[in-house]
């Protein structure tokens, strides 16, 4: 990586889903859960939603898949549907 491009922590907003992103696909790997979230730069660049949220195995019956135009949109959308698949996320 080429260092710092711009970003910057967030220290100063409130906590939300996009800080335990991290602990959630932690979670979701010790309850036998494959997952992942990226990012596609080409969809960004459309315009697009260019998150993506995607989990199977486990207890999950079927494999699901979530996109949103933030982490934070993309990860609210997750949550509700792991919890609608029966996962007790604990964040």
């Amino acid at each position: 990586m080429t260092g710092h491009q711009g970003r910057s922590p967030r220290t100063d907003r409130a906590d939300g889903v996009e800080d335990v992103t991290l602990l959630i696909l932690e979670w979701l790997g010790e309850q036998g859960v494959n997952a992942m979230i990226r990012v596609d730069a080409e969809r960004a660049a459309d315009n697009a939603p260019a998150w993506t949220f995607a989990a199977n195995g486990g207890p999950l019956e079927h494999g699901m898949r979530a996109d949103g135009r933030t982490v934070e949109q993309c990860m609210s959308i997750a949550l509700s549907q792991l919890r609608k698949a029966g996962l007790s996320v604990p964040f």
